[in-house]
């Protein structure tokens, strides 16, 4: 049955089925050939929606286009460009820095570099820097999206895998504050060697002037990361109650500090925001029926003794799943590949004494370096899209980065404290 299940749902993809279609349907097929009553697909899907946290994906998908459409992005540009554009290569950095500020607020990847990229490849071409090069910089920064917390594949993940989302959003602040710092080092050594870009003079009293105009502009976007993380961290509210205050946040700055909001443009983002979110949830119901065949038909328990007579090191258990992981982001949504992912690896992870919430970060990790990596790559083709140019112009200044991130997979990979020590 679980042979026929995946050759079912390898065909429906392989003709481009919606996800969430080949999922439910591929499940209903093999239900009926079982003889069980078709109405368990129903009552599954819905008690995978009938979830408290769940609710916390369309109130950050809201809050996150809220504070893109109330002129964040630009603010967080602003300062991060004073803080760090007098040196050379000043605003280079200052694009990683900006997309870490938007990252806390987004929750998504292709959202941080379609925002961020708007502003800072125009920016960056002025200085000098080549716009593939520039579309690279933030199609590899934009993947921070998905890792630093509020993100919704985490979110995703701690859902599917049964495991805290208060614990995934503290272990994502370190590994996504190491991989902005690492790319921070790749883009100061590419230009010592490329000659890229030209800092701008610094006089002491002007810059401190900028610097404050520019932060009291920005400070209440600043403000955001801290009220909403801190709330959960300290025990204030919930991820699912911190992503209704976000979206009451958002929409105050919008309209009452920033006044980049109006009802036309509000009315467009709660449009756009319920389609996002509609998608989301479709695939969450199916994915619950999915796992439930999986678990019947003790598909985990399976792998997990085929990954033991293969190997008892841990170790090489994790280089196999993140060979594995890196193969699928390059062909599935990180969202979608989670959810039928994870409640089937997570279980073996665990008898190999691997952390579930470690496990999330490296499972979180190698989808965002999926955003980067053809065929899919949303992320190439959302900055190769703002910058005008074509896929094949983005590759070769790409590269460097790529290396990078693998570099940094493998780090917080055989590193857990990376990702736990925040967790005591």
């Amino acid at each position: 049955m679980i042979l026929y299940l995946f050759v079912i749902l390898g065909v429906l993809f392989l003709i481009s089925t919606p996800i969430a279609v080949a999922l439910g349907f591929s499940s209903l097929i093999i239900f009926e050939i079982d003889g069980v009553p078709l109405d368990i697909v129903l009552q599954r899907a819905f008690s995978g929606l009938n979830s408290f946290s769940l609710m916390a994906v369309p109130f950050f998908i809201l809050a996150g286009n809220l504070m893109q459409g109330g002129g964040i992005a630009k603010r967080l540009m602003d300062f991060a460009n004073v803080l760090v554009g007098w040196f050379r290569g000043g605003i280079a950095a200052a694009t990683i820095i900006g997309t870490m500020f938007f990252s806390t607020l987004s929750g998504s990847s292709a959202a941080t570099t379609a925002a961020m990229g708007s502003i800072t490849i125009p920016n960056m071409t002025k200085r000098g820097y080549p716009k593939p090069f520039a579309a690279a910089l933030i199609a590899a920064s934009g993947e921070l999206g998905v890792i630093i917390p509020p993100s919704l594949a985490l979110i995703m993940y701690g859902l599917a895998a049964n495991v805290s989302i208060g614990d995934l959003f503290l272990a994502g602040i370190t590994p996504g504050l190491f991989i902005g710092f690492t790319l921070l080092l790749a883009v100061y050594i590419v230009i010592r060697i490329k000659g890229y870009g030209q800092g701008e003079s610094l006089i002491r009293e002007n810059w401190l002037k900028k610097l404050g105009g520019t932060f009291k502009n920005a400070i209440w976007t600043i403000f955001m990361p801290i009220i909403i993380l801190g709330g959960i961290y300290s025990g204030i509210f919930t991820p699912t109650e911190a992503a209704a205050v976000a979206v009451v946040y958002g929409l105050i700055i919008g309209f009452f500090v920033h006044k980049e909001l109006t009802i036309s443009k509000t009315i467009k983002i709660f449009t756009e925001s319920a389609i996002t979110s509609g998608i989301i949830l479709i695939i969450v119901g199916f994915s619950t029926v999915f796992g439930y065949l999986l678990t019947i038909y003790q598909v985990p328990h399976a792998i997990a003794e085929f990954m033991f007579n293969f190997t008892d090191n841990p170790l090489v258990f994790l280089l196999i799943v993140n060979i594995m992981i890196l193969i699928t982001g390059m062909f599935m949504e990180a969202l979608a590949a989670i959810i039928i992912l994870a409640p089937i690896l997570v279980p073996v992870a665990v008898q190999f004494g691997i952390d579930p919430v470690h496990f999330g970060i490296i499972m979180t990790v190698n989808f965002a370096i999926g955003m980067i990596t053809p065929p899919l790559a949303v992320n190439l083709y959302v900055a190769c899209q703002v910058a005008k140019i074509k896929l094949t112009d983005i590759i070769p200044p790409l590269l460097i980065f790529l290396v990078v991130l693998l570099i940094d997979l493998f780090i917080i990979t055989y590193i857990p404290a990376i990702s736990t020590w925040i967790l005591g």
